[in-house]
């Protein structure tokens, strides 16, 4: 009877088990919000500052410079943000940068509505912006690396959903709303958007500090390394990382849409915004269906068969003639790629260690954002010497023939499972 009333008592004081649901946790709800709240104000700044730029000096130029300047200092800084990810309290990390932001767009609201911008001088906006790209390549790695840990490893797939899902719903919203408060004033936009980053810092500071982990050892040449070393070491993460590089690289095509809409397709400015839509609302919408039903069996074969379909879209979107489907393949190649995202990104956290995570979200930011770069180049190069539809349907072919090739180079990959049942760091981070 004794061990019979200790096994209940046992039974009643065990915990329970931890949820699946990314915002049943506290912490995980304010990153979230702080991350949304950051990608808007991003958004509507970059509408604001490219209009007024090009609104004073009519120099195409100059909006190619807006994004270099802004990417340049997370590829410069790459084995420096990566260490202080790992090595300093993350939360403050991230809310530093977003308060330089925060600082940063209020000079920009001054420079880009006084005299100065009246008189032409805007070189000093470019300065700006580089301690705007300082910044964001600072907190880069660390909204990656955080999440992990604010969530067990059973919530990551949701909470990469989530995340995903405030990426694409701001990228979709930001830029309208902020076109919509420029046409207010100026002043709007600009004042919107330092509201928005100081807010994000405000909610980042407040997310419940995580149990903290043992100091890292000292900087070295090898602990700079390290997240290069970790990644070169791990076929997954490689697999995946690279795949995704070549798959955009091969596969951009966002820079030619201005080709299709009015050489292709022979619309308008309202084709044109339907095309650029397109991907963004395919994505939106499998990033929703994902939040509930995320992938948990198969992962690797789901990733590379979204690949696969995010190639063929493209090959699709190349040979159409008709506006309605360019847009619908689009949407298949926006939904195809917020799979393979999803997958990435889950695997990616799951099978690094904490005390390099920051490193290689440093080297995977860094990955994304030259593979953008280059592939919208490779684009445009390409439609230069052969046009625009010979190089998108090459791209897209390229993208899955990159996709079986490397099933055949990262067997490890394809083998993947479960997406919920890795868990390398067994505690919580310097968050």
């Amino acid at each position: 009877m004794s061990e019979s009333v200790s096994d209940q008592s046992a039974a009643q004081a065990s915990p329970p088990e931890p949820s699946a649901f990314a915002l049943s946790y506290m912490g995980f709800r304010l990153y979230w919000a702080a991350r949304f709240l950051t990608a808007f104000a991003i958004q509507v700044l970059s509408v604001s500052v490219a209009w007024r730029i090009y609104d004073i000096t009519r120099d195409p130029f100059l909006l190619g410079l807006v994004g270099l300047v802004q990417f340049t200092p997370s590829l410069l800084l790459v084995l420096v943000t990566g260490t202080v990810a790992d090595r300093f309290n993350r939360r403050r990390i991230m809310a530093t940068c977003l308060a330089i932001e925060a600082a940063c767009a209020l000079v920009l609201l001054f420079m880009l509505t006084g005299s100065d911008a009246a008189a032409g001088r805007i070189w000093p906006v470019f300065v700006v912006l580089a301690v705007f790209g300082i910044a964001r390549a600072f907190m880069g790695p660390v909204i990656q690396s955080l999440v992990a840990n604010l969530v067990p490893p059973i919530a990551l797939p949701s909470a990469v959903a989530f995340n995903s899902s405030s990426f694409q719903l701001a990228s979709i919203a930001g830029p309208v709303a902020g076109g919509l408060l420029y046409g207010v004033s100026p002043v709007v936009a600009y004042a919107t958007a330092v509201c928005f980053f100081v807010a994000a810092s405000a909610m980042t500071l407040a997310i419940p500090r995580p149990t903290r982990r043992t100091m890292p050892p000292p900087v070295t040449t090898d602990s700079l390394l390290a997240g290069f070393r970790f990644i070169w070491s791990n076929p997954i993460v490689l697999g995946g990382m690279s795949l995704d590089l070549v798959a955009v690289l091969l596969g951009g095509a966002t820079a030619l849409l201005p080709v299709f809409a009015r050489d292709v397709l022979e619309t308008g400015p309202w084709g044109l915004g339907a095309l650029r839509s397109a991907a963004g609302l395919g994505a939106l919408s499998v990033s929703i269906w994902l939040m509930r039903r995320p992938i948990r069996d198969h992962a690797g074969r789901a990733m590379l068969s979204a690949v696969v379909l995010f190639g063929i879209a493209i090959t699709v979107f190349g040979m159409s003639k008709s506006v309605w489907l360019s847009v619908g393949a689009l949407a298949v190649m926006g939904g195809a790629d917020m799979i393979s995202v999803f997958v990435r990104q889950t695997l990616i956290q799951l099978h690094t260690p904490d005390e390099v995570r920051g490193r290689v979200s440093a080297v995977n930011m860094t990955f994304i954002g030259a593979s953008n770069e280059l592939g919208e180049f490779r684009a445009g190069s390409m439609a230069a010497l052969i046009g625009a539809v010979p190089a998108v349907i090459i791209g897209g072919m390229g993208t899955v023939a990159a996709a079986l090739v490397w099933s055949r180079l990262f067997p490890e990959l394809a083998s993947v499972r479960r997406l919920d049942r890795i868990a390398i760091d067994k505690g919580n981070g310097s968050g």
